[in-house]
Formats: C-alpha cells, structure tokens, sequence
C-alpha cells in the first residue's frame, strides 16, 4: 500500500507494527532495542529541529541530521562504535521499508542507506578460567531461596552457554528431564534448539524444580515476585557474586562477569575438550560456523599446542646492511 502522507508518526508506527511485529515476528529484545533508538533518535530531533516527534515531517529526517545523531552518541553519551552502528542498523532498517512506503523519496532515503557502519577494533573474546567459575559457583548462599536460585542460574548460564534473554526466558516446562536431559530455548531467529544437560547442572536444576513456585507466572529463574528477571536484575546478582567470588579467586576483581562472557566461557570449553567447531555452532545456535571462529582465536593455550607441534626453524642472527645509499636512506627514517 503506497503512503499517502509524508508525516513521520504513522509511517514509524506501521514500521513497528507491521513490519517487524507481523511480518518479519522479530523478538521481543530486537523490538525493545529499535524502540530504545528511536526514543533516543526523536529526544535529538526534537531538539535540534524544535519540533514535537509526532509532528516531524519524513522529509526532515535526512543524512546530516541522523549522522548529528550518530555522533553526538559517540562524542557526549560516550557511546561504543559497536553500539553506535547497532543504532544505525535500526535505522538503516527504518529506512528500507521507507523505500516502499515512499518511492518518492528514493533519493533521501539512498543518502540514508549510505551512511556506513564504523569500523572497529574487535577485542580478544573473554572467558573465565575454571578457578573463576568455580569461585562463581560458591559465591551464592545456597541457604536462601535467592541464593539457590542464583546458583542454579549461573551453573545453567556457564554449561549451556545460552543467551541473557534465553535465560530469562525459560519457563519450568522448557527443561525435559529423564533420558536425554536438556533445555528447550527460542534463540535468535526464532529458532527452536535443544541444548543438553550435565549430570551436575541436571540434578541442581531438578533440586530448584522443587522450590514452591514464586507468583502466578512458570518462570524458571524469577525474581523475588515471581516475575521474569530483568536485564538489571540478572546484572545485579553477578555483579555482587563476583565481589563475593573476587576474596577467594583475585583474578575475578580484573573481570566484568555477564551471561554474555558466561556464554563465552561454554563455548571455550567445548572447544578446548575437542569438539568440532560445526557443533559449537549448533550448541551456540550461531547463524554461521564461522562466527564461532572468534574462540579459536582467544584461547592462547591452544595456540601454544599448536606451536608445540612444529618444528621451529633454524637461523642466523643478521645485521640488515643496504646496498644503496638511497635504501641506506630510506631505512633510517
């Protein structure tokens, strides 16, 4: 259906409710994190052009203002460059379903669309050492319902490797118990997997299956009114277990311990038990086995395995001496 109005408001509405609620059924984080970019995005129109956002024009929303944007996140709210281009992936997205709302506005949209992603020093990925997780793991006060609870998540989060929204969103009836055990998860994409379960991770998860159910809801990890844990609240308790974990394994007071670097920490132990990349992927539900390339690359102990396994090469110890005056030259700048 073509856009009869160049009027920002209803076209974003429709982007939200239409595009990426109906028809592409993006997930709930996908969905909160757009609307968290777009909320940020108007405040600074709003600003800059001294318009209410429900009155701002399409036709407003060009490349100089969004790029004022972009920058302002990095220069004043001290944004990452990975967090900036996954705002301007939202609206870079925006934007392409503009394209068929208003071909007319082939040419503004273009200079949008061009606007490119920052390019980035990617970091070593992070893992914790098995010291580190056991310190983790002994951290919580098993002898509350808060401390079992926190155990049991940190045990799950550290064997299955699974998402922060994975976890917060499993329900009692997600974990399948007897022969086979294992954990049914929703992740990216909206894909289904299954991710098997220790023998220890198994017995702690059918001892906290027992605790009487906080609320009305079949939330697997609630907090303390039975509702599911926000992104704050799961923050919160690593957050003070690691301090706790931090007295017996220094080494933690270096780390910021998240379900993120507890996924990491899965997968760097499959890898180093051996086992083949294709599966990480699979166990991970990356989209590609390539992404799970980035483990390969952290883990210096098999790089020096690797090393171990070569046979180094002879030579001599030289003095670079040129042969021209001008390479003489050249050579001591």
């Amino acid at each position: 259906m073509s856009c009869t109005t160049t009027s920002l408001a209803p076209l974003l509405e429709r982007f939200f409710t239409q595009r990426l609620m109906q028809q592409r059924q993006a997930s709930p984080h996908t969905i909160s994190s757009y609307r968290d970019t777009f909320r940020q995005f108007l405040t600074f129109a709003q600003q800059r052009l001294h318009r209410p956002p429900s009155s701002l024009d399409f036709e407003q929303i060009d490349a100089p203002l969004i790029t004022g944007f972009l920058d302002e996140l990095e220069s004043r709210r001290k944004l990452s460059v990975r967090s900036r281009n996954l705002r301007l992936t939202a609206i870079h997205s925006f934007f392409r379903y503009a394209a068929f709302e208003l071909p007319t506005h082939a040419a503004q949209i273009q200079r949008v669309l061009a606007i490119p992603s920052k390019r980035f020093t990617r970091k070593q990925v992070g893992f914790l050492s098995r010291d580190e997780v056991d310190a983790m793991l002994a951290a919580p006060d098993r002898d509350t319902w808060s401390g079992r609870r926190d155990h049991a998540f940190i045990l799950t989060a550290v064997q299955t490797g699974l998402r922060l929204s994975e976890m917060t969103g499993l329900k009692r009836q997600d974990l399948v118990s007897g022969s086979g055990a294992h954990l049914r998860v929703v992740g990216k994409g909206r894909k289904e997997r299954c991710t098997p379960l220790a023998k220890p991770t198994r017995a702690v998860l059918k001892g906290w299956l027992r605790e009487p159910p906080r609320g009305d809801t079949d939330v697997l990890f609630p907090n303390i009114r039975g509702e599911r844990l926000t992104v704050h609240g799961v923050q919160y308790l690593l957050n003070k277990h690691r301090v706790t974990a931090a007295a017996r394994c220094p080494s933690l007071n270096q780390k910021r311990v998240t379900v993120h670097l507890l996924r990491h920490t899965a997968a760097m132990d499959l890898l180093q038990a051996g086992v083949d990349r294709s599966v990480i992927a699979l166990w991970l539900g990356h989209e590609r086995v390539e992404t799970t390339q980035i483990y390969v690359e952290a883990t210096l102990a098999m790089k020096e395995q690797a090393l171990a396994k070569t046979t180094p090469p002879t030579g001599r110890i030289g003095r670079y001496r040129p042969s021209d005056p001008l390479l003489e030259f050249l050579g001591g700048l």
